[in-house]
């Protein structure tokens, strides 16, 4: 159950950097009112996360997860700059969070 937390901990995480960016600096009342509701639900299933997955890894993969698909939606949704140095960065978390799963088995 721990890992299922953790997957809607990523997904609310990534909702709420999301509404950030929509917010315009927290300047839009319902983008922001979306954004504290995302953190909060992030954080609440994180906590819930950590009962059987270990605080390193549950840690690690929420973050680094979340910044890969924060960075997907940047370059497809908003238009943010596209390189391959990005690419290459976003594999070397991949690899990173894998190397560290797999350390854990």
């Amino acid at each position: 159950m721990g890992w299922l937390y953790l997957i809607g901990a990523i997904i609310f995480e990534v909702f709420a950097t999301s509404m950030m960016k929509m917010s315009n600096g927290l300047s839009q009342m319902l983008p922001t009112i979306l954004m504290f509701a995302g953190y909060a639900s992030s954080f609440t299933l994180l906590a819930l996360a950590l009962r059987t997955v270990e605080v390193s890894v549950a840690y690690a993969i929420w973050s680094a997860l979340g910044i890969v698909l924060i960075s997907i939606i940047g370059i497809t949704y908003f238009g943010e700059s596209f390189s391959y140095q990005k690419v290459i960065s976003i594999i070397l978390i991949l690899a990173g969070v894998i190397s560290l799963k797999l350390c854990t088995n």
